[in-house]
């Protein structure tokens, strides 16, 4: 296992934070020279840790006004069931979180859309289809309170763990 020092955590906030940040602000940010700090971003991303960079769009801005959290209820969880629900969720592109879930449901869903028609058809004409899915319920979001993509990290160090499968 790998250990986190300070300066680590404090590469991946400022990574958290701003994604774009060029490798000598974020050198100069966490006092470091850009070589060593460069060095430091590759080996985290060799290990896998940092997975990706992304940009976070506006929904909104877009014309995707509706968040909607799904609870779905497989009629059994056999394996095969549970991969093929999984599979047909992953190649949606409106579905944005997908979660296998203890309790009363089997996955939890968030999924963006423009409007509700567009919420039916994803429903009556994906969702629905897929094999084994027994029960649905919405659940509408009225106002995101909170959104973030941040880890909360400490502000010591932190022992790597290998990721799970």
């Amino acid at each position: 296992m790998r250990q986190l020092d300070r300066t680590d955590i404090a590469i991946l906030n400022k990574l958290q934070d701003n994604a774009r940040i060029t490798n000598a602000e974020l050198a100069r940010s966490v006092n470091l020279s850009p070589t060593p700090c460069f060095n430091r971003v590759k080996a985290m991303e060799e290990l896998g840790l940092i997975r990706r960079q992304v940009t976070l769009l506006a929904p909104e801005m877009l014309g995707l006004l509706v968040n909607v959290f799904i609870h779905v209820r497989l009629e059994k969880q056999a394996e095969d069931m549970l991969k093929r629900f999984e599979a047909a969720m992953d190649e949606r592109p409106e579905v944005m979180e997908c979660y296998l879930m203890t309790g009363d449901e089997d996955y939890l869903l968030r999924v963006v859309v423009s409007d509700i028609q567009a919420l039916e058809r994803f429903i009556l004409d994906h969702l629905t289809k897929v094999p084994g899915v027994a029960n649905i319920r919405s659940s509408f979001a009225l106002k995101q309170v909170r959104y973030k993509t941040a880890l909360p990290l400490p502000d010591q160090g932190l022992t790597l763990r290998s990721p799970a499968r």
